[in-house]
């Protein structure tokens, strides 16, 4: 069977193949009437538009690269990336764009990402989860407009983004701990060289002063083993910790693991609370006490900063978002 080409929805439309080709090429200066004409033409005779075709006159490619600077295995594990995802691929589709997910957790990935994005096969990246001093940021700087879900350090007035109120959520969570009566409250924070990770200390040290020591504070990477090790850690120094505050529900639950292998019970013993309002937070025993971050709404500002840009409408500001506490058993 013959593929319909735009000169069969023209013929089908009523119309020359010219306002045809204005309307899918994005032009405005299309008459409703014509409009609603050729749309219905399209869906009767099946016909689907030849990206290629379309990019040599458009100069755009119809895609966009979510760009996640972390290892494979945390793609998988962590269920923050997946809503990020699953809201950038239903958004961009409404503009008919495609999203390609690209890794650079080490520097053969980083390379990859580098040519892909500079061979002119994407209209815009989104970066996620980006270190800083991060090779990957300056070697973009070339490339189409870039937007971040969450701050690059040392870019924040270079590269626009959308972000969670870490601080706040860092100072929700420890003032909640102060007013339960705990008095050793303890720390475990993400990666030093991420937003997530630094503002979410600064708010907790922010809270207890000269009480947040270094023997009270404890180092991950996002990952539930790092929590578990960060726990057991915390416990060996100062075993009298009443309350530890996980920068990730992840981490918490890895934290969890470790207090139930000491003996020590939750929230009796020692009160937990993490930070996203992951569907972790509802998986652990017992339901974890966190800090929700909108995701889905850091996302959806995220793509709509990103399309704002490739679109060069108007200015492109940073969006910050407020965070809530939310209370389960483990406090």
């Amino acid at each position: 069977m013959k593929r319909p080409t735009i000169h069969d929805v023209a013929a089908a439309a009523g119309v020359s193949r010219g306002t045809v080709s204005r309307l899918l090429n994005g032009d405005k200066y299309v008459s409703p009437k014509a409009r609603v004409a050729i749309e219905r033409a399209i869906s009767e005779t099946g016909y689907v538009v030849n990206r290629a075709a379309r990019s040599l006159v458009t100069q755009r490619t119809g895609s966009i690269v979510m760009v996640l600077s972390e290892p494979h295995e945390k793609l998988f594990e962590d269920p923050n990336y997946s809503t990020l995802i699953r809201v950038a691929i239903r958004l961009l589709a409404e503009r008919d764009l495609s999203l390609v997910m690209m890794l650079a957790g080490d520097a053969g990935d980083r390379e990859r990402v580098v040519r892909y994005v500079r061979g002119g096969h994407a209209d815009g990246a989104l970066l996620v989860s980006t270190h800083a001093g991060d090779p990957l940021v300056d070697a973009l700087a070339a490339g189409p407009p870039a937007v971040s879900c969450g701050a690059v350090i040392g870019h924040e007035n270079v590269i626009p983004y959308a972000a969670a109120d870490e601080r706040l959520g860092a100072r929700q969570m420890t003032e909640y701990f102060v007013g339960q009566g705990r008095r050793r409250i303890a720390m475990i924070t993400g990666p030093m060289d991420t937003p997530g990770g630094i503002q979410r200390l600064e708010g907790f040290a922010e809270v207890l002063g000269r009480k947040a020591t270094k023997k009270l504070i404890a180092h991950g990477d996002w990952t539930r083993a790092s929590g578990e090790r960060a726990m057991t850690e915390l416990l060996a120094r100062t075993p009298d910790i009443d309350a530890v505050f996980v920068a990730s529900d992840l981490m918490a639950a890895g934290a969890l693991a470790a207090l139930r292998a000491a003996g020590r019970s939750v929230p009796g013993d020692v009160a937990v609370g993490g930070f996203d309002d992951s569907s972790v937070a509802l998986s652990t025993h017992p339901p974890l006490t966190t800090i929700r971050q909108p995701l889905a709404e850091m996302a959806q500002e995220t793509v709509r900063l990103l399309l704002a840009l490739i679109d060069g409408v108007g200015q492109v500001e940073p969006v910050i978002l407020p965070t809530e506490l939310v209370i389960r058993d483990s406090t």
